[in-house]
């Protein structure tokens, strides 16, 4: 079997009609499709839901479901807020730093510019409490080339040790450190 793409991602949403404002207001994403139904089609179980589908650049999908019979939203209490997010690349750090003026002045909070060396990003959350990071690449075909050589060797020692490997320190430590200060 060979994967082609990711078809879509689904998420759930408190309110489509103002998330699907809020991603056209503020990404940029259009609305490709909605579907609602009164019965779950695997399941056959009534229970009414709207599932809408954003267009996310690239032939890329962003998919939200509405429940409304459903509990109230949660997110895992024993997972960090930081940890669980959707992120979005953008073609450079000035359309990173745009976006992040943007949002600020729309009132939406954002941290960061954060850099991550090979790339930059900011991070705020939707209005149904997902966390959303934007980044723009800034990593180099050295670095990635680094990087890729020792990818099996940090899962391996990762696995054994639960510790941080060191087998990529060079990338905030070392010779490319001085990418993070530009």
């Amino acid at each position: 079997m060979l994967i082609r793409k990711i078809h879509h991602v689904a998420y759930r949403c408190r309110d489509a009609k103002q998330t699907v404002d809020w991603y056209r207001e503020h990404l940029g994403m259009e609305l490709i499709l909605a579907i609602a139904e009164d019965r779950v089609p695997s399941t056959k179980a009534p229970d009414p839901y709207m599932h809408l589908f954003l267009d996310a650049g690239g032939g890329n999908v962003l998919a939200f479901f509405e429940l409304p019979n459903s509990p109230p939203m949660g997110r895992d209490p024993n997972t960090p807020d930081w940890v669980q997010h959707i992120a979005f690349e953008v073609d450079s750090v000035e359309t990173l730093e745009k976006t992040k003026a943007r949002l600020e002045a729309a009132g939406i909070d954002v941290v960061g510019i954060t850099d991550h060396v090979i790339f930059k990003s900011i991070y705020f959350f939707d209005p149904n409490g997902h966390r959303l990071e934007l980044a723009a690449p800034t990593g180099t075909p050295e670095m990635y080339r680094r990087l890729n050589e020792v990818k099996h060797a940090m899962i391996d020692e990762w696995s054994r040790t639960k510790r941080a490997p060191r087998h990529a320190a060079w990338l905030h430590e070392g010779e490319f450190a001085h990418v993070a200060d530009d």
